[in-house]
Formats: structure tokens, sequence, C-alpha cells
């Protein structure tokens, strides 16, 4: 059923809603006899415990569109009054914690969970032909891992004049924050931007260790009302900018492979919250691949395009540093677990705000930017 009128709840979400929990299951090459909805189930489980809270005490799910709804629903053992799933690739984490802040603003429930999760167990039988099968694919290019990926850094090399150097860098830092961070599936494994550098190739210009290694886990968080989040046992992480932006899903879409939909989205965000990119203390990015880290960054504007080499070579990125990056590693050293991994970002902004990053939390923890 849908009411309408001309009134509105609010005129953004700024400081409106704030997570108060979070849960994760730590991140595994392989977690046997898992499966998604099991591994789901158990971060959920870990997040509504972790805000003091029962699971009747939740009226709103939202999760990544692997998962069905009822399934998820059935296994976690809620009944939700508001529920939806969230397919923006690697998006999908930060866009569904938008979703459910836009839900509880709106009235459509008080005490939203998201929950994401991925297991070998669930890999879906290949079906028909996609679009970038039948365009891309069929003629070569588009061959190998991280093909679109390894276009971008050539390009970004080719325009600005990055070189790997300055990439091994991004991969350097994140392994170093990974080492504090026992659920990374990188943890006990350092690697410096020389063996970054020393590692082989998968796809010129990116090398093994500049990409994400896939595997199993799951996350989770609870999000509520601002005005009951103080009365939660934890310091809440109040949302205070969002912005989305769906663009094309293959590369030979895209007008200008070196900008991405973040340049929008990051503009968005920072317009709502009142505050710009030098306001910033820390961030967790999303880092399938380490130019994409770059390039994100550069579209958010902390740096002017094309400057992303010489900032690395000049600034400390890891938790210790002066502007932190995927303080738990990121996905390049913590584990893609499906969508899921872009989903841990959030997963790690709110730990730190909440001052629980335990050996890797950042000194200055009251601004943080997110994106996926």
């Amino acid at each position: 059923m849908t009411l309408m009128d001309r009134r509105r709840r609010s005129d953004t979400l700024r400081g409106k809603v704030a997570i108060v929990g979070i849960g994760e299951v730590p991140t595994r090459r392989v977690i046997p006899d898992r499966t998604m909805y099991g591994l789901n189930a158990e971060a959920a489980k870990i997040a509504i415990a972790d805000a003091g809270l029962r699971k009747e005490d939740i009226n709103g799910l939202v999760t990544d569109g692997a998962a069905a709804l009822a399934t998820m629903a059935e296994y976690i053992g809620i009944r939700p009054t508001f529920a939806t799933g969230v397919s923006m690739q690697g998006a999908s984490g930060a866009s569904a914690t938008t979703v459910a802040a836009s839900a509880i603003n709106g009235g459509l429930a008080d005490t939203v969970l998201v929950v994401m999760g991925n297991s070998r167990l669930d890999r879906a039988v290949p079906g028909g032909a996609s679009v970038r099968s039948e365009w891309e694919e069929a003629y070569g290019p588009a061959a190998g891992a991280g093909t679109g990926y390894a276009q971008i850094y050539t390009r970004h090399m080719y325009e600005f004049g990055t070189t790997q150097e300055q990439m091994a860098i991004v991969a350097a830092n994140q392994r170093f924050n990974a080492q504090e961070n026992e659920n990374a599936v990188f943890h006990g494994q350092p690697a410096s931007k020389e063996d970054v550098l020393s590692s082989r190739y998968i796809n010129y210009p990116l090398r093994i260790l500049e990409s994400v290694m896939p595997c199993d886990g799951a996350a989770a968080l609870i999000m509520t009302r601002a005005d009951r989040a103080k009365s939660f046992p934890h310091r809440p992480v109040y949302l205070l900018g969002a912005g989305m932006e769906q663009s094309n899903a293959n590369i030979w879409q895209t007008d200008r492979i070196t900008t991405t939909p973040v340049k929008t989205s990051a503009a968005r965000a920072f317009q709502m919250s009142g505050y710009g990119p030098g306001d910033m203390q820390f961030a967790e990015f999303y880092d399938c691949y380490t130019i994409l880290v770059a390039v994100t960054l550069e579209d958010a504007g902390f740096v002017e395009k094309g400057e992303i080499g010489p900032f690395y070579e000049s600034t400390d990125t890891t938790y210790k540093g002066s502007f932190p990056i995927n303080t738990d590693g990121g996905q390049l050293s913590g584990g893609q677990p499906g969508l899921a991994g872009g989903f841990r970002h959030v997963i790690e902004g709110a730990r730190q705000i909440m001052g629980r990053g335990g050996g890797r939390q950042v000194a200055l923890n009251d601004l943080c930017m997110v994106n996926g």
C-alpha cells in the first residue's frame, strides 16, 4: 500500500540515521560447508547482539541482489515491514546503506539490518549470453582477469604519467594495515612495495598483488533513527551525506575511462553533508584493483585528476599516517567475499568512528568518507 501527499519527512538524510551495531564473519579463501544464507545469518546475529538488540527488534532488511529476501529473513528469523535488495555491483554495500537510511528517514522502518555475504557453495550455474559476451568478449579484448581495469590503468599512465611504482604503494600500504586485522585473508602475510612490483602480471599493467582475492565471508550492520542512537552500547555513527550514480556496465560505453561515477556521487554526498574532501580524516574506498582506488580518490576531489601518483608518494595512507585509507587492508588484502567486499568498507568506517579499530585504530576518527 502506498499513501502520498505533498509533505516531505525530511529534506536530506543528514544526521537523521545512525549505525549502532556491526558484525562480521572473518573472511577466508574458503569457508567449508557454509552457504551464503548461513554466513549472512551469522553476521546478522553478531550485528544484532553488538547493538544490544533482539532479532524481534529488527523491522527492516536490506541485502544484495543475490539473496532472496523471504529466504534471508527466514534464516535470520525476522519479519521485516520493509525489505529490499540492492544490486549495484561493487557499490552495493554503500548503496544498500543509503537505501536503509532512506527507509528509516521515510518512516518505513525504525531499525534496519543490512547484510551481505558470499559462499563458494552458492556459485550460479552459467546461463545465457550476456551483453558483454556478445559485444565485447566476442572480439577478444575483454579476455582475462581485470581487463577493463587494466585499460583504465594503461590510459592513466599514458595521460598522466602514473607509474607502476606509485600504484604498488597503494597495495603495500593496505597490506600493512591488514597485519592488524585478524579477519583479513592476508593477515600474517606482509608484502612490501618491492614484493608487489615483483609479483606476476595477471593483465598488464595489473599484477596479482594489485588484485582482489575472491573468498568467503559476510558482514552486517544495524541502522536506526538518530533520536534513538545514543541509547545503544557504542558511539553512534551518523550518516551525514550520501550520493549515488549508476553508469554503464561495460567499459566500451564509457566516454572517458579514467573518470568514474564517483565524480557525481561524491559531489552529491559532500553537498548534503556540508563538508568537503579536505574535512575528511580518513577514507574507505572500493578497491578491487589498485587503479580503482586511484581514480576514485581523484574523482571524489581528494587530489586533482592525474595527481594520485605523487599523492601516494608523499602521503602516508596507512592507519598510522596523515590520511589513512582502507584501514583494515581493504579488499586487496582483506579479501572480496562477493558484494560483501565493498560493504566491508562501510563496516570498517563505522568501526573506526566507534573507536573499535584495535591495533589499527586511527588517531582522528570523527569524519570518514566511504565509497563503492
